[in-house]
């Protein structure tokens, strides 16, 4: 893979990713199962259109949910590069760990108690909750990280982290009665749908400062990818920047599976897609790209998701497990074919 892509090359390679995710937004806009013309979504953007329903419809349902996916889904493969940049695997993705299912597990847990005190838990309850079960989850594995050295059994710890969880939600979900908390299956299944404004507002305060810190790490991570030694002899603070990488990673895949929940697939998938892309894995140019080409693939995902079955709605990851899973498939044989020519 070469090293030094070409500037301009890889400008194009933006431009081009940009107007793919200008066109599928622009797309999502307008379909559903209330088609809205182009003329017509414009007019209600400029407020020259006066229809109260298609505007309802255009700002307060697709608006929020486009700009959601596209955003979480950049954050999720973000996410996915620095889980992979800090195991060198390309197997590696933000759920391996067990983030999602410490937030399945907390949210359900929160909403039992709530439930049992006569409250109903609010969004803010619940995405709360999701995040204390994401960081606890990653605490947990940052204390295992101490106790091993090959990476590989730090994976397959987490792993067994969110086997673990899993099984604990599913257990209270299947004795649970109340209709809420069954419907937390739903949830856990991945969807855009329901976001808000104020979940917008949220996700963006939470989202890019995570982003600007990962793309001020990503001298180190440079580094860090020709080996750890190479890193330390340029100054890099190895158990620092690992602390760095996997809270990061944490903290902007726990805003997915706390808005969004579960989303498979593109952690793994976009990354390595951006890589081959760009014909490079420098954190400078793929980072930008995995944002990019996130939303790009979330927004494809989530189009399809809303109006292949209209007005049936797919989960979000039923869509991207068909999408994503071909390229993880694609990627390992190909890796192993590179093995076997390198002995």
């Amino acid at each position: 893979m070469q090293n030094h892509p070409s500037a301009a090359r890889c400008w194009l390679r933006y431009l081009l990713l940009a107007a793919l995710l200008a066109l599928l937004f622009a797309v999502n806009l307008c379909s559903g199962s209330v088609r809205l013309s182009p003329s017509q979504v414009l007019g209600l953007l400029l407020g020259q259109e006066q229809n109260p329903t298609a505007w309802r419809i255009l700002w307060e349902i697709r608006l929020p949910r486009c700009l959601a996916a596209v955003v979480l889904g950049g954050a999720l493969s973000v996410s996915g590069f620095l889980l992979q940049t800090f195991f060198a695997n390309p197997i590696a993705g933000p759920y391996i760990l067990g983030i999602s299912s410490g937030a399945k597990l907390t949210v359900a847990l929160a909403m039992i108690f709530s439930l049992g005190q006569g409250m109903v838990l609010g969004s803010m309850g619940l995405i709360a909750a999701a995040f204390l079960g994401a960081m606890l989850s990653m605490g947990f594995i940052l204390l295992i990280a101490g106790k091993v050295h090959r990476m590989s059994l730090l994976i397959i710890c987490g792993v067994m982290i969110g086997y673990i969880c899993s099984a604990v939600t599913d257990f209270v979900v299947t004795f649970a009665d109340d209709s809420n908390i069954v419907n937390l299956h739903n949830w856990s299944m991945g969807s855009f749908s329901g976001t808000s404004w104020r979940d917008i507002r949220t996700i963006a305060l939470t989202f890019f400062p995570g982003l600007l810190c990962t793309f001020l790490l990503s001298k180190p991570m440079g580094a860090y990818q020709l080996g750890e030694a190479y890193a330390q002899n340029l100054g890099v603070n190895i158990r620092l920047f690992r602390i760095a990488l996997i809270l990061l990673s944490s903290v902007l895949s726990a805003c997915v599976t706390a808005f969004a929940g579960p989303i498979s697939f593109v952690g793994i998938a976009v990354p390595h897609l951006m890589k081959s892309l760009f014909r490079t894995a420098k954190p400078l140019w793929i980072l930008p790209a995995c944002f990019l080409g996130g939303g790009v693939f979330c927004l494809f995902c989530d189009g399809i998701a809303r109006t292949v079955f209209s007005p049936t709605e797919l989960s979000i990851s039923t869509v991207t497990a068909v999408f994503g899973a071909p390229v993880v498939i694609w990627m390992m044989l190909r890796r192993e074919k590179r093995r076997r020519e390198g002995m």
